[in-house]
């Protein structure tokens, strides 16, 4: 790997009108990286990627592509000069063109189309037709045709989104194999959380414009920056709390805090780090909760709870285990909790 990133996008502010799609946003990728960009539908993370492709101006900021400046600063280049392999959610394949005749349209270099259709598994359907394609077979032709240019990175807009849910689970653990085989840099945007988590070597959070965190997917779903990066990156219950001493107490027990934390906080339980026991003469002093019901899904399932306050939460235990609605357990909270100051203080603007 080298010290030069892929992409280099810095400080970038996009406006239509008086709507700011893009906040003073910042993004790299690094030569080899893949990295997931996830947010909800109108976080801005699409303005961003057609920024970093060419297709839009930034207002402010700067955007380089393997250290050559490419926009801002006076500087621009146009798309097709900026040695960027594009997969779009549709494939984007032109209809009329075979499938080898889709990969030489951009000319690539003797012999790497072929090269690049053995490394998505498809090296007999060069003579084929898009429409003669299932729908998977169609985004790894799309993706061979982003890598048959050898460009610098590759920028993936939702390319599972319009694949059936068991089809998009395979593709996207295929694409990411496939993507670090070439050792190809890839910026993958999202909005789906589980895509982006299980596929990137970073993940970059963006919530009305702005890059909320960026970290590593264990790290970000471990140490939201807030509330809100924790509830988006997946499930997530909030217990009140009050910090002292660099111990927070709540209605759950007492937990180690940042000790630069004081006075109210949240208290954001992860369903995995919350246990249920029914078996009280073991589990004295824990505190009690009432079973309201649970969602089944066969290798495990979550318990929704309710606490004496009336609060909510939710453990998520092996399916093998079943309480009934009106069920009194006891609760634990196993290993860390993320606390959080709480939201009117976490998100200033």
């Amino acid at each position: 790997m080298t010290d030069i990133a892929a992409i280099d996008a810095i400080d970038i502010t996009r406006s239509f009108g008086t709507a700011r799609a893009v906040d003073s946003a910042t993004l790299t990728v690094g030569a080899g990286e893949l990295v997931a960009l996830v947010g909800p539908s109108g976080s801005g993370k699409t303005t961003l990627l057609r920024i970093i492709a060419g297709f839009e101006r930034p207002d402010s900021g700067t955007v380089s592509i393997g250290g050559r400046l490419a926009a801002g600063d006076g500087a621009w280049t146009e798309p097709d000069q900026r040695r960027i392999g594009m997969v779009f959610q549709e494939g984007a394949l032109f209809p009329h063109l075979t499938v080898a005749d889709n990969l030489a349209f951009g000319r690539p270099r003797r012999g790497r189309a072929q090269e690049c259709l053995e490394l998505v598994g498809l090296s007999a359907r060069g003579r084929a037709y898009p429409h003669e394609l299932s729908g998977g077979e169609r985004q790894r032709i799309a993706l061979a045709r982003a890598l048959a240019a050898d460009p610098e990175v590759i920028l993936l807009d939702e390319p599972f989104a319009a694949l059936d849910e068991g089809l998009r689970v395979g593709l996207r653990e295929e694409v990411a194999a496939i993507l670090r085989a070439a050792g190809a840099s890839a910026l993958l945007v999202t909005h789906n959380q589980q895509e982006a988590m299980s596929l990137a070597d970073t993940v970059a959070v963006m919530r009305d414009g702005r890059i909320e965190q960026v970290g590593p997917p264990e790290r970000v779903y471990a140490e939201p920056a807030t509330r809100w990066v924790a509830e988006f990156l997946g499930d997530a219950d909030v217990v009140p709390g009050t910090v002292r001493d660099g111990v927070v107490d709540s209605e759950l027990g007492r937990f180690p805090a940042d000790p630069a934390l004081h006075g109210p906080v949240d208290v954001v339980l992860r369903p995995e780090r919350v246990a249920v026991d029914d078996h009280p003469a073991e589990s004295a002093g824990l505190p009690v909760g009432r079973v309201l019901g649970r969602s089944f899904y066969g290798h495990d399932q979550l318990v929704h709870l309710e606490l004496p306050s009336g609060l909510r939460v939710r453990s998520r235990t092996p399916g093998s285990a079943s309480w009934r609605a009106g069920d009194t357990v006891r609760v634990r909270v196993i290993g860390p909790v993320i606390v959080l100051p709480p939201v009117a203080e976490a998100l200033p603007r």
